[in-house]
């Protein structure tokens, strides 16, 4: 007699890879761009394939928003009661027939297969019926049908055309067109979106400023691949690639795996963005009145800026401290940070009250913990992660660290205040807050620092802020401050 029991379909090692992606990112919460080269290196995935992957987990998660109201109109049931483990095979489904290049009957057979495997033989006829619907019509034919009406609604218009949630719509439309800092409240931890309410955007105004639109698209537009020479231990010209425009240090990757160059296998060199560069470039480049010998990454994990820190006080012959408040994290800045020459030590301490005060320092960097809403080229997953409701810790803890950096700060020595979020209360807010607290520190001209920067003045006068959609890096704001005598 035959064998009628069900067998666990095939499914293709790269549609698999995407979906443990997505499924670490949910569960475990982790980051895409960090998760992505371990599952591809485990799986044994590379060239065409792995470039399949990246496109294929990243994609559906930057379109995430977009695919769910679509899939919602396609469904016989609401998408909260729908099967995580289905849910995400149906958004893998959809980005492959909206966005790749991807024959529709090879997406929705190999979808089905995928569901079938991971959740059961039972929701195959269900993904099928679902993706089918899908496959009537392209992805400007859905918007046309699942997307407010922007006369009617620009922000919900927004969100669902560039798969933003619109809390964070609004928050970038705020940072973009910031009202004049006279103008707004003060922000409080308890109110951290006090920024975007005090300074409304009318939907006549610039929720349909074609800038915001381009800001939105360049969130989902996939980052270069950019490598650091870190200063001392390799150059730039080592490095294959085409030469950043901005950092003197960069160079684009058009292709191949980073870990492959040995510069980069070796520890010489990194995978870093071109903003985050430029951050450091920063802190090095601020004018310190007097001695100059002893610095400070106060928030350094995993290690990027720390490496490039440590690379020009090596060569000044100063000394750098870094220190990252959680102990795995600590251990990756160690790592990034071995062979480098003027490293005096790497710790593990709460920076808001550290253990080497009253020591002081004479230049110090913080590049604070945020919602990471100006990186989301590059984790894509910090836009449904995050909510308005994680600001109010946020900008506490932010206020707390610039406020423990001007204390390690020795009179005359300048502190980098850095964020990869443009959001007006972890930037502006943050500032204006501590300065109105103290009367001995300084907001001085950010602008002379990076003059291979230009339109990028900050929310503040003297203060700088980076756009993708302007400079191909991430949304990094930078804020310098003197602690004076």
């Amino acid at each position: 007699m035959p064998d009628r029991r069900r067998r666990r379909p095939r499914v293709d090692p790269p549609r698999r890879a995407a979906y443990d992606v997505l499924r670490a990112v949910r569960v475990d919460g982790a980051y895409t761009n960090l998760v992505l080269p371990h599952v591809l290196a485990e799986r044994g995935l590379s060239g065409r394939d792995a470039g399949f992957v990246t496109e294929l987990a990243s994609g559906t998660l930057r379109r995430r928003g977009t695919y769910d109201a679509i899939l919602a109109a396609c469904a016989d049931r609401p998408l909260t009661k729908v099967d995580a483990k289905v849910l995400d095979c149906l958004r893998l489904g959809a980005h492959q027939l909206l966005a790749m290049r991807v024959p529709a009957h090879a997406a929705i057979s190999t979808t089905v297969d995928l569901a079938r495997d991971r959740a059961g033989h039972g929701a195959g006829g269900f993904v099928n019926a679902v993706l089918r619907r899908v496959s009537e019509h392209d992805l400007d034919a859905w918007l046309e049908r699942v997307a407010p009406a922007a006369a009617d609604d620009p922000v919900g218009h927004a969100a669902v055309t560039h798969s933003h949630p619109r809390w964070v719509v609004e928050a970038l439309a705020a940072s973009l067109h910031p009202a004049h800092p006279a103008e707004s409240a003060p922000v409080h931890p308890e109110s951290a979106l006090v920024d975007a309410q005090s300074a409304p955007v009318h939907p006549e105004s610039a929720l349909v400023d074609p800038e915001l639109d381009a800001l939105l698209a360049a969130d989902n537009a996939p980052p270069r691949v950019v490598l650091v020479a870190r200063p001392g231990r390799s150059t730039r010209e080592e490095l294959p690639g085409e030469p950043t425009p901005l950092s003197p240090y960069g160079v684009v990757l058009e292709s191949g795996d980073p870990g492959a160059v040995p510069a980069v296998n070796e520890g010489r060199a990194g995978v870093q963005d071109e903003g985050s560069q430029l951050v450091a470039l920063a802190a090095v480049r601020a004018p310190v009145e007097g001695r100059d010998g002893r610095w400070l990454d106060l928030c350094a994990g995993p290690g990027g800026k720390a490496a490039l820190l440590a690379g020009h006080a090596g060569e000044r012959g100063a000394g750098l401290l870094a220190n990252e408040a959680q102990p795995h994290r600590a251990g990756l800045v160690a790592r990034n940070l071995r062979g480098a020459d003027g490293v005096t030590g790497v710790v593990a301490a709460d920076g808001t009250r550290p253990p080497w005060l009253p020591e002081t320092f004479d230049r110090v960097l913080v590049d604070a913990p945020c919602t990471g809403l100006g990186a989301l080229r590059r984790r894509p997953e910090s836009r449904w992660r995050r909510t308005p409701e994680d600001l109010a810790g946020l900008v506490e803890l932010q206020r707390a660290l610039l406020g423990s950096a001007l204390d390690s700060t020795r009179p005359g020595g300048v502190v980098l205040y850095a964020t990869c979020s443009p959001v007006l209360a972890e930037t502006r807010g943050v500032v204006e807050a501590v300065l109105a607290d103290r009367d001995d520190v300084l907001l001085e001209d950010a602008a002379p620092l990076l003059p291979e920067v230009s339109d990028a003045a900050g929310p503040l006068p003297g203060t700088l802020q980076l756009w993708p959609h302007r400079h191909r890096t991430d949304a990094m704001f930078m804020a310098l401050l003197r602690h004076t005598p």
